[in-house]
This record gives structure tokens, C-alpha cells and sequence, in this order.
């Protein structure tokens, strides 16, 4: 079953930010774009590169109104130990979020089950707690954060803009289309 349009579900863990542990509920991902980026192991190979970009990004996200949240199963005392340790990852100023209960990765559906790891998965989620976009990829395909900010923008667009859609490569600004008997078969 698909995640897209449906409610993120209840949950409560902790995270590293900032040099601080803090709590992270499903709340805190209400009320603003939020963008749920599962990765799956701290201390690996393609992992810190995708979190590197994101922190290199995360001022563009910020300024639309977006919070990232990367997780992955390990805890967030390994949060930080890799933050403090990795010049990559001390990049970051976004909320690592623990999750070795793996709650977060079954409630996203990403959890390897009989592994303890998460998949590859990106979820964008709209101010009511709806996921807007889903994308899984296989361990070895590391992700493009700023092909992540261009979906974003379209989702947020979309949002903003009911009876209109971003066609394929649109990026702010360009033209959209409007769905309806006209265009059938005109594109």
C-alpha cells in the first residue's frame, strides 16, 4: 500500500542537533514542510555524502519553510559521536533522529526487516502531516538533495496552486500545466 496522502502515524524519539539531545514527536513535523530523509547506517560510505549535500542545502530548505530530519536506526549517542568525528557530518545542523526501535523506519515503511537497517527513503510531508512524496532507492544509489529542494518547490507549488501540476524538470517559475479535456492527447 502507497504512503502517498496518508497521515504520518504517532511516534516519540530522540535526536541529536545542535550539540543537544532533544525530543522529536510527529508534531513537531506538523505545521510546516518537513522532509523525512532515512539512511541506512551512521559511520558507512554513501551515507555521509547524501547527508553532507542535504547540510549544504539546508538554508535553501529553511528558507521555503521546510525542517529535515534524517534517521536511521542506530541511536543518537552514535549521532554524535559521528558529528564529532566526521568532518562531513559536522556539517549538520538539522535533528538526527535515533530510531533503534525502528518505529519510524515500519511507521515509513523502509525497515529491512531481520537487518535492523532502513532503506533509502525520502518523504516529503505537507503542514497537516501528510506525505506528499515518497522515494525509495536501493543502498548502493545515493540521493541528489537539490533534485530533492526542485520536488519540494513542485509540491509546495502544487499545494498553493489547486487545478494546476508541474510537469516533468519544472523548476520555479516556469509554466505548469492545468489539467483538462483541452490537453488530452496535446502534449
Amino acid at each position: 500500500m502507497s504512503l502517498i496522502n496518508t497521515e504520518i502515524k504517532p511516534f516519540k524519539a530522540t535526536a541529536f542537533q545542535n550539540g543537544e539531545f532533544v525530543e522529536i514527536t510527529d508534531a513537531d513535523l506538523k505545521g510546516k514542510w518537513s522532509v523525512v530523509f532515512f539512511y541506512p547506517a551512521d559511520f558507512t560510505f554513501v551515507c555521509p555524502t547524501e547527508l553532507e549535500d542535504l547540510a549544504e542545502h539546508y538554508e535553501e530548505f529553511r528558507k521555503l519553510g521546510v525542517e529535515i530530519y534524517s534517521v536511521s536506526t542506530d541511536t543518537h549517542f552514535s549521532h554524535k559521536a559521528w558529528h564529532d568525528t566526521s568532518e562531513a557530518i559536522g556539517k549538520i545542523q538539522f535533528p538526527m533522529v535515533g530510531d533503534p526501535t525502528a518505529t519510524l523506519a515500519r511507521n515509513f515503511d523502509v525497515l529491512r526487516e531481520g537487518q535492523g537497517l532502513a532503506d533509502r527513503g525520502t518523504f516529503v510531508i505537507d503542514p497537516q502531516g501528510v506525505i506528499q512524496l515518497v522515494e525509495v532507492t536501493s543502498e548502493g544509489v545515493g540521493r541528489d538533495a537539490g533534485e530533492l529542494l526542485r520536488k519540494v518547490k513542485a509540491a509546495q507549488y502544487v499545494a498553493a496552486h489547486p487545478g494546476e501540476v508541474c510537469p516533468a524538470k519544472w523548476k520555479e517559475g516556469e509554466k505548469t500545466l492545468k489539467p483538462s479535456l483541452d490537453l488530452v492527447g496535446k502534449i
